[in-house]
């Protein structure tokens, strides 16, 4: 199974001005550097949890033979799936309408269940176009993630050019990985 990224947030979890109040920053010169450190932690934030912060669209691939009992969706919370589609071995790929697949978010893993797989089909690439994370807006993330974020920017911010912070960098420090605890998604 793959997964790509279509089409990223459309802002971030924690703005530039609401990251200069945290660190107490009054001047612009280094607006650049506290975007990047923004979009570092939330990629963390979400490496770290496995749950996608605010609205992404994705596309997860693979293979029909392996979805027999569903497929699972890798990705977290999901908010919709926005298109299926099949591309046969030979043959044209075709999207597949709403009435032959469903949605099933019971379990802390969604599913994808395939309603009308036949022998024809057996033999083909799946193609599934989701929108996951918690919404649009800052405001759906919870809000011990986003101060997750902010800690690891003000951490980031005040130690730059450290070794042993550059060593850690892929790493979430104690305290903000206790805010990320109940968020985490683990792995089997």
């Amino acid at each position: 199974m793959s997964q790509f990224l279509l089409e990223g947030p459309s802002q971030e979890p924690v703005s530039i001005a609401d990251a200069k109040r945290w660190l107490r920053v009054e001047h612009a010169q280094d607006n650049d550097l506290i975007g990047a450190l923004i979009v570092s932690a939330r990629m963390l934030v979400e490496q770290t949890t496995r749950v996608l912060l605010l609205s992404q669209r994705w596309r997860i691939t693979c293979l029909a033979a392996l979805a027999g009992g569903g497929i699972e969706l890798p990705l977290a919370p999901i908010l919709s799936v926005d298109q299926v589609r099949l591309q046969p071995l030979a043959g044209a790929s075709f999207t597949l309408d709403a009435a032959s697949w469903r949605l099933d978010r019971a379990g802390d893993v969604a599913r994808l269940e395939l309603l009308s797989l036949t022998a024809a089909t057996f033999d083909a690439r799946i193609e599934i176009d989701v929108t996951a994370g918690f919404g649009s807006s800052a405001a759906d993330v919870p809000s011990p993630l986003i101060q997750a974020v902010r800690m690891l920017v003000a951490r980031w911010y005040d130690h730059r050019g450290d070794a042993s912070i550059v060593r850690e960098a892929a790493v979430a420090p104690h305290d903000v990985m206790a805010l990320l605890a109940p968020y985490r998604r683990m792995r089997l």
